[in-house]
């Protein structure tokens, strides 16, 4: 059994983790059986008031998981954690602290409140071989990985999802991340420049590939579905898709995690997230703008 701390209580994802990892009020298929909370660790955050972090920890306390202020407390008895932090800001913050103790890290979407954020954190990793991945849950749902796997080299994709309201920094990059994710998936590396257009429901975001290829991110407030459509070359071909109601999505994350924990996997590889960060930090300068922005390296 891998002992596991989870350091945050203001995401939702900390319950929802929780549950499917003690086999909770979820179904039997969204379980996994190698995990055990050990510890939670509570902060204040501008993403949840006092009355929703207490009524959580009334939810963690039930669970018979113990909540602490104090992050050595909540590590100490700790083989893996999960940085559970809604605030994206705090990311390389509290990822300084967990690089140090060498322990595997699970770092929720997104890596980091910036680009130049994630490039600190991939250096301390480096520095504490420390083996960590982080990842939207829509990378590892079922109708994207099969999206992916029956057509893969798609030349053009439109995927849409829900741009959520961030609480504080970015929502492009706080929200927007699950669609980015799901079209970096698709369409693989190599995107040159994103465009955007904003209007009061959302942004269209366009991005341009070094190679030709072309894709459209929608991003829509109030729209909590995720779907998309593939095209070939040739403009002959199709493939359709769409992410089930539901979080089953959050099963298959955490049994990535369970498999990554387990030296099983490794997770999602270093260019791949920084890859997902560069595109995300374009998007929110175009986002700004209101114009076309380029991918920085």
């Amino acid at each position: 059994m891998i002992n596991v701390a989870i350091i945050g209580l203001d995401s939702s994802h900390t319950i929802e983790f929780s549950k499917r990892m003690l086999g909770l009020d979820c179904p039997e298929t969204e379980r996994t059986t190698q995990l055990k909370p050990v510890c939670c660790c509570r902060f204040d955050s501008p993403f949840q008031g006092k009355e929703g972090l207490d009524a959580r920890e009334k939810l963690m306390t039930e669970m018979g998981i113990p909540v602490t202020l104090s992050f050595d407390e909540a590590v100490e008895n700790a083989d893996a954690i999960m940085l559970e932090l809604n605030d994206p800001s705090m990311h390389l913050e509290y990822f300084r602290k967990v690089a140090k103790l060498g322990k595997p890290v699970f770092l929720d979407k997104p890596m980091a409140q910036d680009l130049s954020s994630a490039k600190e954190i991939m250096t301390l990793a480096k520095r504490h071989a420390v083996r960590f991945f982080s990842s939207s849950a829509l990378r590892f749902d079922q109708a994207i990985r099969a999206a992916a796997r029956n057509y893969p080299n798609p030349a053009r994709a439109i995927v849409w999802g829900p741009l959520g309201i961030a609480l504080a920094g970015s929502s492009v990059v706080w929200y927007g991340v699950h669609t980015i994710e799901i079209l970096q998936t698709l369409m693989g590396q190599g995107a040159a420049s994103v465009s955007a257009v904003r209007d009061e429901h959302g942004c269209v975001f366009t991005i341009a590939y070094t190679d030709g290829r072309r894709a459209i991110a929608e991003m829509t407030q109030g729209v909590w579905r995720y779907g998309g459509v593939l095209h070939n070359a040739e403009g002959t071909g199709e493939y359709p898709f769409a992410v089930e109601t539901g979080a089953a999505f959050y099963g298959e994350l955490l049994k990535e995690i369970e498999r990554f924990f387990a030296g099983d996997s490794d997770g999602v590889d270093e260019e791949t997230m920084m890859d997902s960060m560069r595109i995300l930090d374009a998007a929110n300068r175009a986002w700004l703008s209101n114009n076309s922005e380029s991918v920085k390296i």
